[in-house]
């Protein structure tokens, strides 16, 4: 019998009553759209994970102290101009990238082959962070286990503590007036002699907060550098395998069974935020710390300054999560249809709204730190590890029942660290599953599991006493530049090569025909605005580079230059890749070229029934097999 009419099949993947052998993979459901990949189960699930994956540690411990730090409420001004002609733009063309073509951030290159390894650049730089990034919700977890306590380890200096430790500032020595004259001594002889010290002549000692030296001396058993591995720290270790255990259960089943557990992951964080923010505004001392976030002290003349906008562009570019690749991989699980125009504002404005409400929960509880402790908010204010594992567990420690309030933010650092590894892990799983399908149907646990385990023991030397210095160097390098090399090239790729016009006709395929008013600012922004943004943030970073450093600890030569192996061996795939493509196309330089940079046949949408008069000549070269006939929905009709 010859081709066969399909009268059973009202649309895409939709079986009316056939009983057909079908090949699926293990998260696709009878349900899917694109039975071969699956498709999220409800919208909910794929904004949830996308709101997951942006919403990350960058909006409570970095947004905050960049919003003090430039202007206090003026950074807003140029946060929400560079979240309009930056981050909005390259989020939504990532969006209708992955859902267009229903493929991962290496395959769906298939737009442009001579830039695909752009996208591996993606993936591998996707791999490295989250090795280090898993090694910070392990240091979640160890804060969160350590709040068991009727008192907080790290609430006084004890039996660890060294003589710098203290709670309050010590005085050294000050002037004072003694018989008429001015005479400099240390505190001890001028309280003995009943003197009082002139104002603004008294020198502190040195001290460190018992959270800061519990921060290095227990938490981590931090060596003097990173020449000094150490040997693991074994419950950080314990705490790392935990937290991979997690990641790994939550994806055992893919998008169907991380789609439900970010339900819990993604929202519960604005529970506790919302409960912090409470408590710390009812505390003494609360409204100097939200005025020195967002308050009276908002400098306007700030905007004035170069490095304020160039703050704003780089928050909100890592905020967002684009060039990671992430968002191509989860969008590629979309229906066709879907308006991923509508979901990138949602998810964008969703994001900048959490930094802004996560910035008031952290400075109300430091403003009360900063009264209890006699000391302007500026001394207590800090980003990165110090804000989240010093300043703002010393604030809680003051708390009445702390350990409540510990658990309660170290929960949240857990749950916000985790659906960003969710959506990181996919990523990489979706890579695999596009380059080895039949590998991801038959194995796609083991293969998961497979990918944590790995993951694991490379990120084990993080967890020596050394480990910090790891974390940091990986941080400063590949979450860097690559991603901004990564971005430059996409947008460049798709929009001057690929062709804009043609993109934004992809687009319109998915969401439905727009007048020429509704693409002005889009095409304004990719065309012009964020390739110049994102190339002068770029040049900025190179030309302002500094040596990078742990607090007052230099990087040795040999560390540096590992950092800089870690960043060209992402990136040396760009030219590699065109490299191979180029030579392996035929006819003389000019034409390879020229057909590398033509989307490849097998370009356009996944699915044949979305494919129209555009894409009607695609054939895909894995689904032709002599006697068989492929559908549309992934089933296949055997010839008699």
């Amino acid at each position: 019998m010859g081709m066969l009419s399909l009268p059973g099949f009202l649309s895409c993947g939709k079986k009316k009553d056939f009983s057909l052998s079908a090949e699926k993979d293990g998260h696709a459901s009878s349900s899917d759209e694109n039975q071969e990949r699956g498709n999220w189960a409800n919208k909910s699930d794929y904004l949830l994970s996308m709101v997951g994956y942006a919403v990350g540690l960058g909006n409570v411990w970095r947004f905050p102290y960049l919003t003090y730090q430039n202007g206090g409420g003026a950074f807003l001004i140029p946060y929400t101009v560079m979240l309009a002609l930056a981050g909005l733009p390259l989020f939504f063309m990532e969006c209708s990238l992955g859902q267009f073509a229903s493929l991962g951030p290496i395959s769906v290159w298939r737009i442009l082959p001579l830039f695909q390894g752009v996208g591996i650049t993606m993936v591998i730089i996707s791999t490295f962070v989250s090795i280090y990034y898993n090694v910070i919700i392990a240091y979640a977890l160890y804060y969160l286990f350590a709040s068991f306590q009727k008192v907080l380890p790290w609430s006084d200096c004890f039996f660890w503590a060294d003589e710098f430790c203290s709670k309050t500032k010590i005085v050294s020595d000050c002037n004072a007036t003694l018989n008429g004259e001015i005479i400099h001594a240390n505190y001890s002889y001028i309280t003995s002699n009943n003197l009082t010290c002139i104002n603004d002549t008294i020198t502190y000692k040195p001290v460190q907060f018992p959270s800061e030296q519990y921060w290095n001396k227990v938490a981590l058993q931090r060596s003097s550098g990173l020449d000094e591995t150490g040997h693991i720290v074994w419950y950080l270790a314990l705490c790392l395998l935990l937290s991979w255990m997690i990641v790994g259960a939550a994806l055992f089943k893919g998008i169907k069974s991380s789609g439900k557990v970010v339900y819990f992951t993604a929202l519960f964080p604005y529970v506790i935020l919302l409960i912090l923010l409470v408590r710390g505004a009812t505390l003494e001392g609360a409204r100097d710390g939200i005025e020195y976030y967002i308050g009276k002290q908002s400098n306007i003349t700030k905007l004035m300054e170069a490095e304020v906008w160039k703050d704003a562009a780089t928050q909100i570019f890592y905020s967002l999560s684009v060039a990671w690749g992430g968002l191509v991989a989860l969008s590629s699980y979309n229906k066709f249809h879907n308006n991923c125009y509508s979901d990138a504002i949602i998810v964008c404005v969703t994001n900048c709204l959490t930094s802004v409400f996560a910035g008031f929960a952290i400075f109300s509880i430091l403003g009360h730190m900063a009264f209890v402790s006699e000391r302007p908010v500026s001394e207590v204010v800090d980003s990165g590890f110090d804000l989240a594992f010093v300043a703002y567990p010393e604030a809680l420690s003051k708390l009445p029942v702390a350990p409540l309030w510990s658990f309660l933010f170290f929960f949240m650092l857990l749950l916000l660290g985790l659906d960003s590894q969710f959506a990181t892990i996919e990523t990489l799983t979706t890579t695999i599953q596009d380059i080895y399908p039949k590998l991801m149907k038959k194995l796609r646990i083991p293969v998961t599991l497979g990918v944590c385990i790995l993951l694991f023991f490379l990120g084990l030397i993080c967890v020596t006493q050394a480990g910090i210095y790891w974390v940091n160097l990986i941080d400063h390098f590949c979450a860097g530049w690559g991603i901004l090399i990564a971005a430059v090239l996409e947008i460049i790729g798709i929009i001057y090569i690929y062709g804009g016009n043609r993109f934004i006709e992809d687009v319109e395929m998915m969401i439905g025909k727009k007048n020429c008013l509704f693409w002005l600012w889009w095409r304004v922004c990719w065309f012009f605005v964020t390739p110049v943004l994102l190339t002068a943030i770029l040049v900025w970073s190179l030309v302002t580079f500094s040596t990078p450093s742990y607090g007052s600890v230099l990087y040795p030569t040999w560390g540096t230059a590992v950092g800089w192996c870690m960043i060209i061996f992402c990136v040396i795939w760009i030219p590699i890749v065109a490299i191979v493509k180029i030579v392996r196309a035929e006819g003389n330089l000019c034409q390879r070229i020229a057909n590398c940079c033509r989307p490849a046949a097998n370009w356009g949408p996944y699915l044949e029934c979305h494919r129209g008069e555009r894409y009607s000549h695609i054939v895909d070269p894995q689904k032709e097999k002599e006697h068989e006939i492929p559908t549309v929905s992934g089933f296949v009709y055997k010839r008699e």
